[in-house]
């Protein structure tokens, strides 16, 4: 099979389980990959000269092959009522769909779920959107739009200065959300046997970030200040300097920890001292105890610390990059990360879902698909003969598409 590059142990855990992906970007593909790794067969229904998320540069470019492992593609024409006509023959085989395009849009091309509920009344159809129903339900709307939108935004940067989180946080939570839904629908389905709408949204996916700062103020009658300007909770929960010019975060949040890293370097006299006694005592005094944990930590390296903390059991992390992951022992432990193809010949070691289930390996299955790589195999399915595939393909209805 192209593209295969590896195979589960025992029996997949959605396997049976089919699902049209109408998506692009992240946040539909993330609810797809998730199906896809867990097993189920998703087949990335895209224009016919494929998805836009493939020719993204900068900051998307490695968008298309982290989120679109173990699909299918199907590149069809979806304006044309021959190609429509063959996704309506489709919608009768699968359990699920899945899209994220702009509001509106799955309508107008007759693929919405009125239009294709009709076809099939067990489909599960999922919308994920920047909004649920209401008042803005109108709007598009992107993972950083919705983070200035909801309040993350500024509770990430310093005070005065917004700051959208550093990785694609509420697109990839709206898609894990989605899948959420899909998956309680398919068990009320084994008692209805009957499918039904789902929405997922961006907007409230941020909000629900945001409920624990909510609930804060409403608790403390105070607003909460940006997660820079805090009222930190611990005595030490910071980033300390390094003797070799690196970083790395300590965490000394109980008295049991502070009395181990006083013990290890020999520092009888802060545990002597009454205004460090208790975690409650070092926050009250943290202006005049951050220097002298500063100065103590500068004297190491940032390996020679991580050998001591991870000793002697207190939290720590080196302030890594996203590039120090590669070669992480731990992610790198029992073969959980995917060796990964990217358009330009390389290849690169990409995280898999991370979750253990019994003995299920939720292994790459396939690499990310061409444009219409699977087109004939799906069609073919369907019943169309070789020549009726051929013949879609030169009137541009399908792409039939492959690997070099």
């Amino acid at each position: 099979m192209p593209g295969t590059e590896a195979h589960s142990n025992g029996a997949a855990l959605l396997s049976g389980i089919r699902v049209l992906e109408f998506c692009h970007t992240i946040m539909g593909p993330t609810a797809g990959l998730i199906l896809a790794d867990l097993g189920a067969d998703v087949i990335k229904v895209e224009p016919a000269d494929g998805d836009t998320t493939r020719r993204l540069i900068g900051f998307g470019a490695g968008f298309f092959p982290t989120f679109n492992r173990n699909k299918r593609s199907l590149a069809i024409d979806l304006k044309s009522p021959e190609g429509r006509d063959l996704l309506y023959r489709l919608v009768v085989t699968a359990d699920v769909v899945i899209e994220n395009y702009a509001p509106g849009t799955m309508d107008r091309l007759r693929c919405g779920y009125a239009d294709l509920s009709k076809i099939n009344p067990r489909l599960i159809y999922c919308a994920l959107k920047g909004f649920l129903s209401g008042p803005y339900e109108h709007r598009p709307a992107l993972d950083e739009v919705v983070q200035f939108m909801a309040g993350l935004a500024y509770m990430t940067g310093p005070p005065g200065q917004p700051l959208r989180a550093g990785a694609s946080v509420v697109d990839i939570m709206g898609g894990m959300f989605a899948v959420i839904g899909i998956q309680a629908a398919l068990r009320e389905r084994e008692t209805t046997g009957r499918g039904q709408f789902i929405k997922s949204a961006l907007f409230e996916s941020t909000a629900f970030l945001m409920a624990q700062h909510m609930a804060g103020e409403a608790a403390t009658g105070r607003a909460p200040p940006p997660m820079p300007a805090r009222e930190g909770a611990w005595g030490i929960y910071e980033p300390f300097e390094t003797r070799d010019g690196e970083q790395i975060f300590v965490g000394l949040t109980s008295d049991r920890q502070w009395r181990r890293f006083c013990e290890h370097f020999k520092r009888d006299d802060l545990l002597q001292n009454p205004a460090y006694k208790t975690n409650e005592d070092r926050v009250r005094a943290r202006p005049a105890l951050r220097p002298i944990v500063a100065e103590i930590v500068v004297r190491h390296t940032r390996d020679e610390l991580a050998e001591v903390f991870d000793r002697i059991d207190i939290p720590f992390a080196p302030v890594a990059k996203p590039g120090d992951l590669f070669e992480d022992p731990q992610l790198n432990a029992n073969g959980r990360m995917l060796e990964i193809a990217f358009p330009n010949g390389v290849r690169a070691k990409i995280p898999r879902l991370p979750v253990e289930i019994g003995d299920h390996d939720l292994a790459l299955r396939r690499q990310a698909p061409a444009i219409g790589e699977h087109t004939a195999e799906i069609l073919a399915e369907l019943g169309l003969a070789r020549a009726e595939i051929e013949a879609l393909g030169k009137r541009s209805i399908v792409t039939v598409g492959g690997r070099e």
